[in-house]
């Protein structure tokens, strides 16, 4: 974990200083992707830019960003933060588009949380020069699909994507970042409430792993039973229908 933890420092630090940007930007969730990658930020030297951006946000997520946030600024003195609650410009727009009852509405309103979020990203990002780093790890980025297009998958750079989660963990561990993080059960807090990313996924990250390394392996459904080939087929169905997220847009080309 010291290796990677060094790898990731340097990566960043050096792809800031060649882009000629001034700093960093990252948003903090209270999960430990983001406790994570904002301390490996902070390890860089560079300016570093904590922003919370609670809507409707359950008091746990809460509390654990701000215990992070003071984690950072009491070890590290490049790390400045901002509050911006945007919670009320979330209700403003709840209340501007039609009335539905289609039973997309609660997942349309959770990843229009995560874009307003990757819009004040952006804004303090153009304000002062710095990028947005991106807090996915592998399994949600190219297993599952698991996060939100244009929201917290708008980022400029991804400097854990190639982890697991369960490396991302260690890492947290390595990096000595808040217990209440580490013990805490992933959630995407795009709800407003405590549900967790198992309660949506249906299976636990290591699990999920689990069947990547095996669809990797060019394992099928057939090859397990029980438990196993629930899980195995979770992951296929979402690695399938995700796939929009993880290729790039596709471009009708035209022959000159």
């Amino acid at each position: 974990m010291e290796n990677t933890a060094n790898i990731i420092t340097e990566w960043l630090k050096n792809y800031a200083e060649k882009a000629g940007v001034k700093g960093l930007v990252i948003g903090i969730s209270g999960g430990v992707d983001s406790a994570v990658v904002s301390t490996l930020c902070a390890r860089t030297g560079l300016p570093t830019l904590c922003l919370e951006m609670p809507i409707h946000q359950a008091e746990s997520h809460v509390s654990r960003a701000e215990e992070h946030i003071a984690f950072l600024k009491d070890r590290y003195t490049n790390v400045s933060n901002m509050r911006v609650d945007l919670t009320p410009v979330f209700d403003q727009f709840v209340v501007q588009v039609p009335l539905t009852d289609k039973n997309t509405y609660e997942m349309a309103l959770a990843n229009t949380r995560a874009r307003l979020r990757m819009t004040t990203l952006y804004y303090f990002a153009g304000l002062e020069g710095y990028i947005v780093v991106g807090t996915g790890n592998k399994i949600e980025d190219f297993g599952v699909g698991f996060f939100t297009k244009y929201g917290d998958g708008g980022v400029d750079v991804s400097p854990i994507a190639d982890l697991m989660k369960s490396e991302v963990y260690k890492l947290g561990e390595y990096l000595g970042i808040p217990k209440s993080i580490l013990k805490a059960k992933p959630s995407d807090g795009l709800f407003g409430d405590d549900r967790s990313d198992e309660d949506q996924l249906k299976a636990t990250y290591d699990e999920l792993e689990w069947a990547m390394l095996q669809t990797e392996q060019g394992k099928k459904a057939d090859d397990f039973s029980g438990r196993e080939r629930e899980v195995f087929e979770i992951y296929t169905r979402l690695n399938r229908a995700n796939q929009h997220k993880m290729q790039p847009i596709p471009i009708c080309k035209i022959k000159k």
